[in-house]
């Protein structure tokens, strides 16, 4: 398998290439928009062809850039089945592989940041999304969140990958790159160690977070895979810039 980990310092999100030596088929996860060009011309560098673009939410901290992609490239959406979004090209469930050439992704669903949200594992690695980053979690007060649903689907279902697996979270904010499960398991401060659903709740309903001041624009134009807003706030232009104008007129 072809990887590369790509990172759009905006949002402090990593967007994952996922490419078939054997086919030249690629997929990119979490793409994010300011960077869609860089991430494409990631994949024609490597000799791939984008096929697939695949988001594990909705996400409120920065807008898809999946539409955009599969205009310049022809690349089909991938999105929760469960959102029944109309701009879907590959609804995804539960345990029904994605293929992207010789390369097989798994889904794996993992409610609790929000309730749709997916994890995708692909061999020796797991794309966590929100729901688990190193040494944390995503939040849980917003979007259907719900922090008994976060427990078990980080105990419950990614826990439960073995030991060695890599993770790979959409975000991180303090320059690390990726984890293991053994070591989230370990000392993960949020849902490690012997943490138990309770304290967890606890923890969560406390931590007081600031409204997130994308979420009334990105929430909309994610539903739409990837439509910046005709009223985006000047200071909000920058989750945005790269959208209007093609490269290829």
């Amino acid at each position: 398998m072809i990887f590369r980990q790509l990172f759009e310092p905006v949002s402090s999100t990593y967007t994952y290439l996922v490419g078939c030596v054997e086919t030249g088929e690629a997929a990119l996860i979490d793409p994010v928009m300011p960077t869609w060009q860089r991430d494409l011309q990631a994949v024609n560098d490597l000799g791939l062809k984008l096929v697939m673009t695949i988001d594990t939410h909705i996400h409120a901290d920065h807008i898809t850039s999946a539409s955009i992609l599969r205009r310049e490239a022809g690349s089909r959406v991938a999105l929760p089945a469960l959102d029944a979004l109309p701009c879907t090209d590959v609804p995804m469930h539960d345990g029904v592989p994605l293929q992207i050439g010789g390369v097989r992704l798994e889904p794996l669903h993992t409610p609790g940041h929000t309730d749709n949200h997916f994890a995708i594992v692909a061999g020796d690695r797991v794309f966590t999304g929100d729901a688990l980053l190193i040494d944390g979690c995503g939040r849980t007060d917003f979007q259907s969140g719900d922090s008994r649903l976060l427990y078990q689907s980080v105990r419950g279902k990614l826990f439960s990958l073995p030991a060695e697996t890599l993770v790979y979270p959409a975000h991180d904010y303090q320059g690390r790159w990726v984890s293991s499960i053994a070591q989230e398991k370990l000392r993960n401060p949020r849902l490690g160690g012997d943490r138990s659903i309770e304290d967890f709740e606890k923890l969560m309903a406390e931590l007081d977070l600031p409204y997130p001041k994308f979420i009334d624009y990105a929430v909309p134009g994610n539903k739409a895979c990837g439509v910046c807003p005709d009223d985006l706030p000047g200071h909000l232009q920058q989750y945005c810039v790269a959208m209007a104008e093609s490269p290829q007129g």
